[in-house]
């Protein structure tokens, strides 16, 4: 088994490598495939935090994240995700790998956008912790400002755990200024629902900037995690949920 997840760790780190100058190569012939283009991104971190919680065991491993997507005219896409992974209470995994389908557009003539999509996690070599989410985000400009909002529920047993259920409710605003540098944050809370869940509070604040076609960000983010919580009020679980600032470099395709 160690084997297994050992392997499709290096597999997930190759691919996202040796997809640079293909992906690089696509850009700028901009290939058409069946009225679609493809597209892709990779990123380096100090760490990867999603809605509060460290994804690399508290940056233990590095934060290495890519994906490759081919999109629709129309704004019907498909591609898949990967990322590193590392947590102290399931050491198999290593690697995050979500194929995900969903469109995006406008509501008729306004300038209300829409992006709704379906997200299959998958755990090389930890099949029964896989589970989906069903990402639905609305946005609209105010001025100068941008407003997202995100309701994202899953559609099976949250992270494989049978009878439990979550919803992450989101706003995300965001503000880029006449010198190119971006402002963008969120506030959430993560629905947890079964017997023994508990839901939490996260939130992140940020700046970014593109330079020499690289995005430099550096983030803060935080939680309400405490020694109360009844998932992670773990010594460890607190340590994954610990306030922090993630300093990253990514590249689009």
């Amino acid at each position: 088994m160690n084997k297994v997840i050992k392997t499709a760790n290096r597999v997930l780190i190759s691919t996202m490598l040796l997809s640079c100058p293909l992906l690089a190569s696509a850009e700028q012939s901009k290939e058409v495939l069946f009225n679609g283009t493809f597209s892709g991104s990779l990123e380096m971190a100090t760490d990867y935090v999603f809605r509060g919680e460290s994804e690399t065991g508290d940056g233990d491993i590095p934060a290495i994240k890519g994906s490759f997507t081919w999109t629709h005219e129309d704004g019907v896409y498909a591609g898949v995700f990967g990322a590193t992974n590392k947590f102290e209470s399931t050491p198999d995994i290593r690697a995050v790998l979500a194929p995900y389908i969903g469109k995006f557009g406008t509501f008729g003539d306004s300038d209300i956008s829409y992006n709704v999509f379906v997200f299959h996690y998958t755990y090389p070599g930890v099949e029964d912790m896989d589970y989906t989410d069903l990402w639905m985000k609305v946005a609209k400009d105010f001025g100068p400002v941008k407003l997202e909002l995100e309701v994202t529920p899953t559609l099976n047993d949250w992270f494989g755990v049978e009878g439990w259920s979550g919803v992450n409710y989101a706003v995300h605003p965001s503000k880029t200024f006449d010198n190119g540098i971006q402002l963008s944050g969120s506030i959430g809370y993560q629905e947890l629902s079964g017997e023994g869940a508990e839901g939490w509070t996260h939130w992140n604040l940020g700046l970014s900037k593109n330079v020499y076609g690289l995005n430099v960000d550096v983030r803060y983010h935080d939680s309400d995690v405490d020694s109360s919580h009844k998932v992670y009020g773990s010594e460890q679980g607190q340590k994954i949920f610990d306030e922090r600032f993630v300093f990253s470099v990514s590249k689009n395709f």
